[in-house]
């Protein structure tokens, strides 16, 4: 119909318009697939529906990746390029759970030093239905790895406590998260005493925003390295005692 109505304007064919690349971005079916996937979380429903999955969810989704890799390799050279390997899968493990709903109703990405699954601080991104979640850190400590950064807060609390109340930290995360232990070692009694920091055993910082206003919009890239920069003092400083 426009070829006609416009001929003299549009001597190509229609098909050729249509064909205009157009950037991808996540959509509002982004957030419509994961809304009908909370209501069916089974295999049948989602196998019917995986052709919308990879088009307007996981494509969408690993495109962002794609442009936030470039970034997160100049500052770390170890976090690797492929934005499929960051990103976790949308299976669920129900091995060890009550819950037996095979599928998260959230993407997921981790960006660390060797891998998504490394034991040195990182970068998280989870988008689900209604909102984008951006942080880093340490989210898993082994009790070998936790000794190590204890004693790298102890060496200079004062460092992690500048980090951590620094303006760009606190405006983009609040406070540090993770879960805390009741009781510590008696060498570091005198460290909780200026600060409560050394009972953390996860040093992870998260932010939570609505995902509504970046639909279709290049700016959600931004946002995420906003966070992302804000977190990467922390991140050196953990690794720091890691590495």
């Amino acid at each position: 119909m426009c070829c006609i109505r416009f001929a003299k304007l549009c001597p190509s064919p229609c098909s050729k318009m249509k064909s205009t690349n157009r950037p991808i971005m996540i959509t509002k079916t982004y957030t419509s697939f994961f809304k009908e996937l909370a209501k069916n979380n089974n295999k049948e429903w989602f196998h019917t529906n995986k052709k919308r999955y990879e088009i307007e969810v996981k494509n969408p989704f690993l495109k962002l990746l794609e442009e936030l890799i470039p970034a997160l390799t100049e500052w770390d050279h170890r976090i690797l390029a492929d934005p499929k390997k960051a990103m976790f899968r949308i299976n669920r493990d129900v091995r060890f759970s009550k819950d037996k709903t095979p599928y998260h109703t959230i993407l997921k990405a981790g960006f660390s030093p060797n891998g998504k699954k490394s034991v040195l601080p990182g970068y998280y991104l989870g988008i689900d239905a209604e909102n984008i979640h951006v942080g880093g850190g340490l989210f898993m400590l082994h009790p070998p790895e936790l000794k190590k950064v204890r004693e790298h807060i102890a060496d200079d609390p004062e460092v992690l406590i500048k980090l951590v109340s620094d303006t760009s930290f606190t405006q983009n995360f609040g406070k540090l998260k993770g879960e805390k232990a009741k009781r510590l070692d008696k060498s570091l009694l005198p460290v909780a005493e200026k600060t409560d920091l050394i009972y953390h055993k996860q040093f992870y910082a998260m932010a939570e925003f609505p995902l509504e206003p970046f639909y279709e919009s290049s700016k959600l890239q931004d946002e995420v390295l906003s966070h992302f920069e804000a977190i990467k003092p922390l991140n050196t400083y953990l690794g720091q005692a890691l590495d």
